[in-house]
């Protein structure tokens, strides 16, 4: 299916947003997930079902100022 994944498109396999994490390599807790501009928390992605031309933000808190 097409995604577009922090505004690049992506052919992914991936059914689930849990499952589309694992694909890109991204791990840890402090991850924050978008699916079409709604937050999914962590407890839903597993769950979560990706659809054709979802747009997914994957966000990480950096340091610094």
């Amino acid at each position: 299916m097409k995604l577009i994944v922090n505004g690049e498109a992506l052919d992914s396999a991936a059914a689930t947003l849990a499952a589309l994490l694992a694909e890109l390599d991204y791990e840890g807790d402090w991850l924050a997930t978008a699916v079409n501009s709604d937050v999914v928390h962590k407890a839903n992605r597993a769950e979560f079902r990706l659809s054709d031309g979802d747009r997914i933000e994957i966000l990480s808190p950096m340091q610094g100022g």
